[in-house]
């Protein structure tokens, strides 16, 4: 770059950082990181979006990184990502870095700024916080509401492999955050600490099944109705995924208690408002509704019309709203009419708590601070017994002449096939004795559940042609 090109970009850059309320400027990046890596800002200012197209730090050619900031009001918390929360910038170590920070002043200000690590990226010191009793389902879990795939974390109560117990069990979105600050962007929830220390106390337990936001997706995903600003309009088919898919996957492979009154939608801001609207359309799956935090400004008045034109019987629904008084101006009087909503629709007063606290802020170190108070108040009537898990001893395997060999069936029984995503490919008649394999099965492991006996234990096949 020549002299005269270098003042002219000197020019533009002091006359736009004249006119700008704040210039956030990056000095430094890891040497690790990819070469031609976009840069992008995501905050309370722009929903916590990390690939908005509007907040992409731009080169000055001169080896720094900048973004400049209208005018505004208030504080605004952000981090750096390159793209993804997995790719968010993490610490010297390469851990969880807590939100960055500025508040408007009224005057011109120029922030330098460290990318220190990303998490993403190996070699970066960082730990997983995860407890032993928390495992990755699966990388890619199918969704063919959808047709894509998305990681699922699973929490076992501590006594889940030296019992027969079965379980009550939690959905809660926004699964990246719930367990571990390696995949947080802003925080975990200690989900799986939590309720370690619970069940510890004599607390009965529960299986917690964490779905990861679809990062881009995200606010297309948690909201059934299109919000002309922000998106919107997958979330009935995110529901579905989620009620009619993941739901029974879970129940055909854990031992659960399948029962509306034992399962919960539990979810923050978006989170909370795709759970809100899953309680409404599917009643008969999830009567325990956590709501921390709603971001019913999305679409209130589509939930409120929603809420009060619903056929489905309403009336065993439990929820809890919890929500800081100063989150928005908007935030309880929103909240207050949802519930009011509710009201109308026969949900008892006793069967809704509302907690809005002073202190309370939109930040997964709030809501962790109040899952368990949550928690307990969702389940604290039911009575949950140690009913084991029974089911019918049947042995499947391949022989060595390439047959299904089955013992233990009292009569022909048709199984529905799943590969190990979760995602259904066939179905199978088998006999006691020798079976064929039907030669569009591609060789793999495969989860076999009776079609006939939903309490019928999993089956686990290896097929090889």
């Amino acid at each position: 770059m020549n002299m005269k090109n270098v003042t002219f970009l000197f020019t533009l850059l002091f006359a736009w950082v004249g006119t700008a309320q704040v210039t956030l400027r990056i000095t430094s990046i890891p040497a690790n990181t990819p070469a031609n890596t976009t840069i992008y800002l995501a905050g309370s200012i722009n929903n916590w979006n990390p690939m908005s197209a509007q907040y992409i730090m731009q080169s000055d050619g001169l080896g720094a990184w900048q973004i400049v900031i209208p005018e505004g009001t208030g504080t605004v918390e952000y981090k750096f990502t390159r793209g993804s929360w997995p790719t968010v910038e993490g610490n010297a170590s390469g851990g969880f870095l807590p939100n960055r920070s500025f508040a408007f002043t009224g005057n011109p200000q120029t922030i330098n700024l460290t990318i220190q690590s990303w998490e993403d990226i190996a070699g970066s010191g960082g730990n997983s916080t995860a407890a032993a009793n928390v495992q990755i389902l699966s990388q890619n879990f199918f969704m063919p509401q959808l047709n894509r795939s998305r990681k699922i974390w699973l929490y076992l109560p501590p006594d889940y492999q030296t019992t027969t117990k079965t379980y009550p069990v939690l959905y809660m979105q926004d699964g990246q955050n719930l367990f571990d600050n390696l995949t947080s962007f802003s925080g975990e929830w200690q989900i799986d600490e939590t309720l370690n220390t619970l069940h510890a106390q004599g607390n009965y337990g529960a299986i917690v099944v964490g779905i990861e936001n679809g990062g881009a997706e995200r606010l297309n995903e948690y909201s059934p109705w299109n919000n002309p600003q922000y998106g919107g309009g997958q979330g009935d088919l995110y529901m579905q995924f989620v009620g009619e898919t993941l739901k029974p996957f879970i129940d055909a492979n854990f031992r659960t208690k399948p029962q509306p009154q034992y399962n919960a939608l539990i979810g923050s801001s978006m989170g909370a408002f795709i759970s809100t609207y899953g309680g409404v359309k599917y009643p008969n799956l999830f009567s325990k509704i956590g709501i921390f935090s709603p971001a019913f400004w999305f679409s209130l008045t589509n939930m409120s019309s929603y809420i009060t034109s619903s056929t489905n019987d309403l009336t065993d629904l439990r929820m809890y709203f919890v929500a800081g008084q100063n989150e928005s101006s908007t935030m309880v009087n929103n909240s207050n009419t949802i519930k009011n909503n509710f009201l109308a629709e026969g949900v008892a007063a006793s069967n809704i708590l509302t907690k809005y606290d002073s202190y309370g802020t939109h930040t997964e170190s709030y809501w962790r601070g109040e899952f368990s108070a949550a928690y307990l108040w969702l389940f604290q009537n039911e009575i949950l017994t140690n009913t084991n898990f029974e089911g019918q001893e049947i042995i499947v395997f391949q022989n060595n002449r390439g047959e299904i060999a089955v013992d233990g069936l009292s009569e022909e029984s048709n199984f529905l096939v799943y590969s190990i995503i979760g995602q259904q490919v066939g179905e199978l008649q088998l006999n006691n004795g020798t079976n064929a394999i039907p030669f569009d099965f591609q060789s793999g492991l495969y989860l076999l559940k009776s079609a006939s006996n939903p309490s019928q234990k999993p089956i686990k096949i290896y097929i090889q042609h």
